[in-house]
C-alpha cells in the first residue's frame, strides 16, 4: 500500500485520489501517511484551530462569573448546572450569589409594594412616597447589580453584606 507524497492520502493507481500527485513509489513500497497536527473537534460551520488548556470549559473563569450575573436566577442556575463551570468554586460563589441577591431583591420588591398598597389605600398622600421609596430601591439594586458584573469580569470576590457569606458557604 503506497501513500502519497503531498497529502498522505493511500494511493491505489497512478496518481493520488485527493490531490492528482503522480505516484512515485514503486508498488509494494509503503511509507506512512505525514503526521497530522490534532486539533479540537470544529463545531458546525467553523474550522478546527487549537486550544489552549486554559479555556477547556470554552470561555474563562472571569466571563462565567459576570455571566452569572446577567439574566440573575436563570443565569445563576444555568452556571450551577453546567458541567465545567459547577465544579469551579469562583463561578459557583458568583452563580450563589447571584440567585441570593436576586431574590432578596424580589423578596425586597414584594414587601414594599404590599405595604405600599396598604398605605395608598388608607391614605393618598403615600403615593408619591411610596413611588420614591420604589424608585429607590430600584436604582441601588440597578447600581449593586453593575458592581457585582464588573468585579466578577474582574476575577474578584466581592461580597455582599448578608448574602456573600452565605454564597461562600454554598459554593
Amino acid at each position: 500500500m503506497a501513500f502519497c507524497k503531498n497529502c498522505g492520502a493511500q494511493v491505489d493507481g497512478q496518481f493520488c485520489p485527493k490531490c492528482g500527485t503522480p505516484a512515485a513509489a514503486p508498488a509494494g513500497a509503503a511509507t506512512p501517511p505525514p503526521p497530522q497536527p490534532q486539533y479540537a473537534q470544529p463545531s458546525a460551520g467553523y474550522t478546527a484551530a487549537p486550544q489552549p488548556a486554559a479555556a477547556a470549559g470554552g470561555m474563562t473563569d472571569n466571563v462565567a462569573g459576570l455571566l452569572c450575573y446577567v439574566l440573575g436566577l436563570i443565569t445563576g442556575v444555568l452556571f450551577l448546572v453546567l458541567e465545567p463551570y459547577n465544579k469551579n468554586k469562583f463561578v459557583r460563589f458568583h452563580a450563589f450569589q447571584s440567585i441570593f441577591f436576586n431574590l432578596a431583591w424580589i423578596a425586597l420588591w414584594i414587601v414594599i409594594t404590599i405595604v405600599g398598597t396598604i398605605l395608598v389605600t388608607v391614605t393618598h398622600l403615600f403615593w408619591f412616597l411610596i413611588s420614591l421609596l420604589h424608585l429607590v430601591v430600584w436604582l441601588a439594586g440597578l447600581v449593586i447589580w453593575i458592581l457585582l458584573l464588573m468585579k466578577a469580569y474582574q476575577g474578584q470576590k466581592w461580597q455582599l453584606p448578608i448574602i456573600g457569606p452565605l454564597a461562600e458557604k454554598q459554593a
